[in-house]
């Protein structure tokens, strides 16, 4: 699906919407906890996570997972557009040495559903390096509770 060339409206694409309902569920599911608060349509709620003040990215379920959302934080944080985040394979968000320790992160994940507190450093495209802190890293479910992949959500990094 092809975004709008308008950035600001990422988040009304038919993909975004089902998506955010994707997020939202399926942290449920795994914590209890809500994305957000419960009394919004489902392009309200896409609004909100696009436009929140956490970092939310998540990627799909190919052998090399590939970031398939990043809401305006998460572009930011990471310095790329709509376009160059959607194409990036997620373990290319750390650093060579730190794979290692991501992917142990990922398995950890898909074996129980979800972990809190996840710390650990990426990188941007411009090779600005951050440590994230107290994230929480969970499993997506598609409408038929099927695993789609897993995504993050964070309020805490420091530049390093």
């Amino acid at each position: 699906m092809t975004p709008p060339p308008n950035p600001d409206a990422l988040w009304r694409t038919a993909f975004a919407v089902a998506h955010s309902q994707i997020l939202a569920r399926s942290l449920k599911h795994w914590t209890g906890r809500n994305l957000l608060p419960e009394n919004f349509t489902p392009a309200e709620r896409a609004d909100k996570i696009f436009h929140a003040p956490f970092v939310l990215v998540s990627h799909g379920t190919e052998t090399d997972p590939v970031l398939n959302y990043g809401n305006a934080a998460a572009l930011a944080l990471w310095e790329m557009s709509w376009a160059e985040l959607t194409r990036t394979p997620s373990r290319l968000t750390a650093e060579a040495p730190n794979r290692g320790e991501r992917a142990r992160l990922l398995a950890s994940v898909t074996a129980n559903g979800f972990i809190d507190d996840y710390s650990g450093v990426r990188i941007s495209k411009t090779g600005r390096r951050f440590r994230l802190a107290q994230a929480t890293v969970w499993n997506l479910l598609d409408e038929r509770g099927y695993y789609s992949g897993q995504a993050a959500m964070f309020s805490r990094w420091e530049f390093l």
